[in-house]
Formats: C-alpha cells, sequence, structure tokens
C-alpha cells in the first residue's frame, strides 16, 4: 500500500550541533520508564480502520511516535518503522452499509484523506504501511501455525485462538479477568459466543457470511480477525521481536494483549515488544473523542478552516501522552500564536545562542518524551535577547529536527 511523503529532516550534527540521546519512554507492561534501544529500532503502530475521518486522537496518537522517531534519529539511530491500515473490518463494513458505498470505495477514500492529513502534519511516514487485504497471505500463514500448535480451534466455522496456550497473556495490560471480559465485549470481542473454550478466546478467522467480502485460503473462504492482522504483519516485516509496539491506550487490551500472545505462541519468544507505548485519549464535549459517539474534532475540517497545520501540531503537542485530556476550541487560536510568535523568532536577524536551547530541547525529549516541556523552552528562547546571527536559523533547524515544525 502507498504511504504519503516524508517531510525533509535536517540533520542538526551537519549543522555543528551534535546528537541527542535515545528517549526513555514510559513502558505499559512494565509501568515504568524504560530507555530504548535498537540500531535499527524496530517499531510497529497500529493504524487506522479506514471508514471516517483523522480526528484529533488518532493525530496525537501518530504525533507521538513521529517524536519518538524524530528523537531517535538525531541519536544517530535508524528506525525501521511499520503501521498497518485495517481495511476489512467490521465497522468499515457497517459504515459501508449504512451510507450505501462500497467498502472498498469508502476505504480508499478515507485512507487518502488520512495521507493528507499526515503530510500536512509532517508525519515521518512508516517504511512499511501494510493493509490487512494485501497481508492475507500471511495472516493465513500465522492462523495455520497456531492451529498445528493446537493454539487454535473451531467454532462452528470460524477459528479462534486459544489465550490459555500463551504462557505469557495478560503481562501487557496487567488487568484483572472480569476487566478483560468487559473490555473484550466494549472493544470488538465476543465473550458470550457458544462454543468457545474461554471467554477471552479471540477470532483468527471468519468463516465467509453472505454479502461480506472474504478470500478462499487455506482455511477456507473467508476473512482475518483483527488482532492476527498486525501480529503477521509485525512478524513479516520486523521479526520475531520487535522494540516498540505503539498506539492509543484503547488498543492495550484486548488488541495488543492478543496480538502479542499470538505472536510469542508462533515464535516461542518473548516478550513480543520490548516495549509497549501508548497515547493517552483525546476527549471533546465531556466524553473520549470517537466515532462511535460523534464527538469528533477532524484535522482536516481544521486545515479547512484555516488553522495552520503546524499549529494543530502544536496543539497536539502541548499535552503530555500520559494522560486523558480534552480539546478545547480555543486550543487552535492558542497554538497559532505560539506559532506566529516563534515564526517571528525564526526570522530576526540575530538571538540568544542555539547550542542551550538545543541541548535543553534534548533533555526533555530523551527524558520521557516531554514535548509540553520542549515548547515552553522553544518560547523562553523565542522571547529572549541576544546578539548571535547564526542562532535565529540553527533554533529553526532544530525545531523542525526535534519537533517537526517548519
Amino acid at each position: 500500500m502507498e504511504s504519503w511523503p516524508s517531510p525533509a529532516v535536517p540533520r542538526l550534527a551537519d549543522l555543528g550541533l551534535g546528537t541527542g540521546r535515545l528517549p526513555r519512554v514510559h513502558d505499559t507492561a512494565s509501568d515504568t520508564l524504560v530507555e530504548l534501544a535498537g540500531d535499527p529500532l524496530r517499531m510497529y503502530v497500529c493504524g487506522i480502520t479506514p471508514y471516517d475521518a483523522t480526528h484529533l486522537g488518532h493525530a496525537a496518537t501518530y504525533l507521538l511516535f513521529d517524536l519518538l522517531q524524530r528523537t531517535c534519529r538525531d541519536a544517530g539511530h535508524a528506525v525501521h518503522y511499520v503501521q498497518n491500515v485495517t481495511d476489512v473490518d467490521d465497522p468499515l463494513l457497517e459504515r459501508a452499509v449504512l451510507t450505501g458505498e462500497d467498502w472498498e470505495a469508502l476505504a480508499q477514500r478515507e485512507t487518502q484523506l488520512f495521507r493528507e492529513d499526515m503530510t500536512a502534519l509532517r508525519v515521518i511516514a512508516p517504511d512499511h504501511y501494510v493493509g490487512a487485504v494485501e497481508a492475507i497471505e500471511e495472516i493465513v500463514d500465522i492462523v495455520e501455525k497456531l492451529r498445528d500448535a493446537g493454539a487454535a480451534y473451531d467454532v462452528d466455522g470460524d477459528i479462534y485462538f486459544s489465550v490459555n496456550a500463551a504462557e505469557h497473556f495478560g503481562e501487557v495490560a496487567r488487568l484483572p479477568v472480569a476487566d478483560m471480559i468487559r473490555l473484550s465485549g466494549e472493544r470488538g470481542g465476543d465473550p458470550d459466543r457458544p462454543g468457545k473454550k474461554d471467554p477471552l478466546d479471540c477470532l483468527l478467522w471468519q468463516a465467509a457470511r453472505p454479502g461480506e467480502p472474504y478470500w478462499e485460503s487455506l482455511l477456507g473462504a473467508g476473512r482475518p480477525g483483527w488482532h492476527v492482522e498486525c501480529a503477521a504483519i509485525a512478524l513479516r516485516h520486523l521479526g520475531p521481536a520487535i522494540d516498540v509496539q505503539g498506539g492509543g491506550t484503547d488498543l492495550v487490551f484486548p488488541h495488543h494483549e492478543l496480538s502479542a500472545a499470538e505472536a510469542s505462541v508462533v515464535t516461542e519468544h518473548w516478550p513480543f515488544a520490548r516495549t509497549f507505548v501508548h497515547q493517552a485519549m483525546v476527549g471533546y464535549d465531556g466524553g473520549k473523542m470517537s466515532k462511535s459517539r460523534g464527538n469528533l474534532v477532524l484535522v482536516s475540517r481544521l486545515r479547512a478552516d484555516g488553522v495552520d497545520p503546524m499549529a494543530i501540531r502544536l496543539a497536539l503537542l502541548a499535552h503530555s501522552y500520559r494522560a486523558d485530556w480534552e480539546w478545547q476550541d480555543a486550543e487552535a487560536a492558542a497554538a497559532s500564536e505560539r506559532l506566529q510568535s516563534w515564526r517571528a523568532a525564526f526570522a530576526r536577524e540575530a538571538a540568544a545562542p542555539a547550542q542551550p536551547v538545543v541541548d535543553a530541547l534534548r533533555e526533555t525529549l530523551a527524558d520521557g518524551l516531554r514535548a509540553p516541556d520542549a515548547l515552553v523552552v522553544v518560547d523562553a528562547w523565542a522571547h529572549a535577547e541576544g546578539t548571535d546571527p547564526t542562532a535565529p536559523a540553527m533554533v529553526a533547524a532544530a525545531v523542525d529536527a526535534l519537533l517537526g515544525i517548519a
């Protein structure tokens, strides 16, 4: 699947500004800050289900991992980044039926809008951008391996994964069983389906249903379940173990828990990801921003209303990825004012020296990706006086390289 064009990212070392260090990030599984490792750093981030446009919750997630990638690159480490698109799934098919639109046309249109939003926000594109539809062969292969290992079974023609076959199941989210069952039911699972061995067992391959898309395979005619898609794509492009598995906190369970469990049975390797990194939820109008609730603030709508994409990026970076927050309509105007202040400072003939600013930016990002503190560093420099004629261009390059603000 075609990705989007990556922005040019300045190399600060080439400007005589040295290099940074790999960041510490919050690992969900251990609930601690851990230092990343890997060169290349192998990162898999779960992508969209393309039945609606990119909202700010999506954008916050992909900006988090863009920030992580920029910080790692500044430390001199390559990043091998893979992202999927769930371009066949129940929510997409349900929306197509509701609107009377062909499901493939709907998925293609919304995926293209997502690409345009990511381009406008200057997000570095993944090395591999993979749709579930184009990964059918890999998905079938993993399901066959799970079945051969005794970790999959049949329920009325559908194939399910047995969580009891995964020794480390539960170690990502670390939730009580009752909470896992509740969240499974709320987030696409079917804990009450008769014939399952365990309520938490999840669908690997769904037999063909009338009026729904399906693919012929060694598993019979059907289509893939949700979690196995990401396990298959990550294993295909990144290997038996990855450095970062990422997404929103709503994916911790069941999605990341089960995709990691499935991969661990196939590879006999644990952990599937050395670090599980998650973006907290973005709310609006009193609740989590979600398509089902309809309380969406769309990136494309803000852009159409004349908000500079760099102001949108600044507004999102002003919030910590660790804590849920709620979008306020005034945030776009505040971020626009900040952007104007920075650009005015970059246009000056002279300013305070650049190296202390770059060092402070690197420190805030290396110590837990503290983006809000990084913005404050630039604010302070923008309001300070100085006589260094090279500083405006140097700081502008650092802000571009590390924060993605042009």
